[in-house]
């Protein structure tokens, strides 16, 4: 019938299973070459890929010389992780650890963060990396809403959490990722997120972790 709509393609079992976890994964190849050509040199550092799926991040991190850890909660998807790097030479340097990201237990040695987590836990994440200086990464690349990285990278900070990791921290907003880059596509545009800790620290670290509450009866309704 004339101006009737095309039927909408069904969705696959993986893109299924990624939208009932919160996970929108950067595909486009372009658009991840420059997001990885930014990360400067990885060569025998330990990278945490914090909802790796079927290896986008992980894999071309481990080429470019980093070790990885590749931390999935989802079987389907760490099965097929497992695959990829089976046709690999990067098998070696790469760790895939089963389970949810916010149970994980953080490295002891230094590290980086390089992920595109799922849209959901943002929050969670970045409370996990930040809220204790002493355990968190030497830097943190992330792929995240648009909206988000322009809250946490605005200066001075606009939220309250923000100002809170202040001191310990630096943000800054990177390149706009468009939703078609993702797959399933997310409502909102990405950006990534730069964090870098900060040397030295404005404050010492044992203050970071009532730091938000300190801040609080300023901040308002926070």
């Amino acid at each position: 019938m004339a101006g009737q709509r095309p039927p909408r393609r069904a969705r696959s079992g993986t893109d299924r299973r990624r939208r009932s976890l919160g996970q929108n994964l950067l595909v486009d190849g372009p658009h991840l070459d420059r997001f990885l050509d930014g990360l400067g040199d990885l060569d025998d550092r330990l990278v945490v890929d914090l909802g790796a799926g079927r290896g986008a991040l992980t894999i071309p991190l481990a080429e470019r010389g980093a070790r990885v850890w590749a931390v999935e909660v989802d079987p389907a998807m760490r099965d097929e992780l497992a695959r990829r790097l089976a046709h690999r030479d990067v098998d070696d340097r790469v760790r895939v650890i089963r389970t949810d990201l916010r149970r994980l237990r953080l490295p002891r040695e230094p590290y980086r963060v390089v992920a595109n987590p799922p849209f959901g836990l943002t929050t969670t994440v970045l409370s996990l990396l930040l809220d204790r200086p002493e355990r968190g990464p030497e830097r943190a690349d992330l792929v995240l809403e648009a909206g988000v990285v322009a809250k946490h990278s605005t200066t001075p900070p606009v939220a309250l959490r923000t100002a809170a990791w202040a001191p310990w921290w630096r943000f800054e907003s990177g390149p706009l990722l468009p939703r078609t880059a993702f797959r399933p596509a997310p409502r909102v545009d990405a950006r990534t997120l730069r964090i870098t800790r900060r040397t030295p620290a404005v404050l010492p670290e044992r203050l970071a972790p009532d730091f938000l509450d300190t801040l609080r009866p300023a901040w308002g309704d926070g």
